[in-house]
């Protein structure tokens, strides 16, 4: 089988992991889990040479930099430097259109946490061939609770490697998100694609033939500057935003599913950092940053302290998030980690 192509895509600001995530250096390119931002741990997990080609990283401009300081410079790689933010299916997109028709393309968000590679990689095989066979095949994580901040995967017929795709479900209320638990024939959507370029821009062609048209013509009319492409901007900023799920996952006759169990998780918030980090018998992490102080907690359960500049002394709380970055602290319930983006602090960071 040819290689496969990883399309890294690095957007979004992060806002609900202030104060650590910040416009200035946002989640995928801090150190929030493991020693590397999250941003190099995805270019690790797709760099073994024998199973992976060359990466394409999908950013804005702002992003540049930052991708810049922490690739390897010796590994070639392409940018594509987007002129607006559209959502993921033109960001996919415009991948695809630079790549051979016949590229299998390993679409992979910058700012995931998966601890088990092996399997990560095992998935991305499987999911390759079908994607050869053309088919739009998502990764179906492994649902190990009800959660309700996900959409979901209805899987169908079985298929060698995985399964046809019944339909996608939007974000579900609790007991909803119970029963498809219960059922046992549901995933998560994590929002990792493999796909033949050629046949994701068909699919786009026929579901979105605006789209298609603005970026094969903001591909066409762009240019090269060293190891970044730049789109023609007008055409491309002139495309209305949308997802590659509203676009053609859902629309498509020829989804596809492969389960995997590997330790995902989208580190969506402060909260899913604590499930993600070790901890002590008591439920407390204190020790996640490789440069922490000794902070000290007492008679504390359930507890997450990050902090590399100023230490942290804790008596009797269970439940709570205390983050300091410089001078700003936020101490938060976990109950309350998906609101951190409504802080003044974190909007205009």
């Amino acid at each position: 089988m040819s290689l496969i192509t990883p399309v890294i895509l690095c957007g979004g600001s992060g806002t609900r992991l202030w104060p650590r995530s910040r416009k200035h250096r946002p989640k995928p390119f801090i150190d929030l889990i493991g020693g590397s931002s999250l941003f190099e741990q995805t270019l690790a997990r797709c760099s073994d040479p024998a199973q992976f080609a060359d990466p394409v990283i999908v950013a804005g401009q702002a992003h540049v930099p930052l991708i810049n300081s922490q690739i390897d410079q010796g590994r070639p790689h392409q940018v594509i430097v987007e002129p607006a933010a559209r959502n993921t299916a033109p960001a996919i997109a415009l991948a695809a259109a630079r790549l051979d028709d016949q590229a299998v393309m390993l679409v992979c968000p910058s700012d995931h946490h998966i601890s088990d590679t092996e399997a990560f990689q095992q998935a991305a095989a499987d999911a390759a061939k079908l994607a050869q066979d053309n088919w739009m095949v998502s990764f179906g994580i492994a649902a190990i609770k009800p959660e309700t901040g996900y959409g979901y995967i209805r899987r169908a017929g079985a298929l060698e490697g995985g399964y046809e795709v019944s339909h996608f479900v939007e974000k579900p209320d609790r007991q909803t998100a119970e029963g498809f638990l219960a059922d046992g024939g549901y995933f998560w959507n994590g929002g990792i694609f493999a796909l033949r370029a050629g046949a994701f821009l068909d699919e786009l062609a026929h579901y979105r033939p605006d789209m298609h048209a603005l970026v094969m013509a903001s591909v066409a009319e762009g240019r090269n500057d060293g190891a970044c492409f730049h789109p023609q901007a007008g055409h491309f900023s002139a495309i209305k935003g949308e997802s590659i799920d509203y676009a053609v996952m859902e629309n498509t006759a020829r989804a596809a599913v492969v389960p995997v169990t590997m330790g995902w998780s989208d580190i969506g918030n402060w909260d899913a950092v604590h499930d993600a980090l070790p901890r002590d018998a008591q439920g407390n992490n204190c020790e996640a940053h490789p440069k922490a102080v000794a902070h000290e907690l007492v008679d504390c359960a359930d507890t997450l302290v990050i902090s590399d500049t100023a230490r942290v002394s804790a008596i009797g709380i269970e439940g709570l998030c205390i983050i300091v970055d410089g001078d700003d602290v936020l101490v938060m319930s976990k109950a309350a980690a998906q609101a951190v983006g409504k802080l003044d602090g974190a909007s205009n960071q």
